[in-house]
């Protein structure tokens, strides 16, 4: 069955300012103000907690990795609280899966944020049954861009990793279908837009109506 992987954050969902609220909840907890934007610090949101946490301590002038380890249990705590208040699924997100569905491809999703919290976002905004199989970060003892994750991911959504691909929207991503041997289309609605093109990927999705043609496209090719 040819398959159709997804990243979440950044691809499937615009997940940023709940991201960057739980990150600056954390930084108030320190006595600062909030020290990540919600605009300009979107791209780094789509990198992970220990990313956001990086660069905001990092404008105080410091902050070690045992200053990121002691505040990511709190960050996931206070996301999860707020982890649906502002985050959409991108438009067209669910149309395109649905059709790619109609069409007999399997679905599902590998992502680098912690798979309870995935399930619980993919749950409360109601899209989780359109997905086979949801691969997390500590699903597996290794994480993207290992190719670990995204193969079970395609195994558990009933599909052959030489019939997929990945969609995502990140350098992680790239790597990952890289390491599978795997076509990935990256998306250009994210912070970084047209900038992916940079990572040479097989192709770029401007839209997601596009979606379905495009993962034919490919799939029939790499078979």
């Amino acid at each position: 069955m040819r398959t159709v992987i997804f990243d979440l954050d950044g691809t499937l969902a615009d997940t940023s300012a709940d991201l960057i609220a739980a990150a600056n909840a954390c930084f108030r907890g320190l006595g600062t103000g909030d020290l990540l934007d919600p605009v300009g610090d979107a791209l780094t949101a789509f990198h992970g907690g220990r990313a956001m946490l990086r660069l905001g301590l990092s404008r105080l002038g410091g902050g070690s990795e045992d200053d990121v380890d002691r505040e990511y249990p709190k960050f996931l705590a206070i996301y999860e609280t707020g982890i649906d208040r502002e985050t959409r699924l991108y438009p067209g997100a669910v149309d395109a899966v649905r059709a790619l569905r109609g069409a007999g491809f399997a679905t599902g999703i590998c992502t680098n944020k912690p798979e309870r919290l995935a399930e619980i976002l993919m749950t409360r905004l109601g899209v989780r049954d359109l997905f086979g199989s949801l691969v997390g970060a500590d699903t597996l003892p290794v994480r993207k861009p290992d190719p670990a994750p995204y193969r079970l991911s395609v195994e558990r959504a009933g599909g052959s990793v030489a019939r997929s691909m990945l969609i995502g929207d990140t350098e992680t991503d790239r790597k990952t279908a890289a390491a599978a041997g795997v076509p990935v289309a990256l998306v250009t609605f994210g912070p970084e837009g047209q900038g992916v093109a940079r990572l040479s990927p097989e192709a770029l999705l401007d839209r997601f109506d596009a979606l379905p043609a495009l993962a034919a496209e490919l799939l029939d090719t790499s078979a």
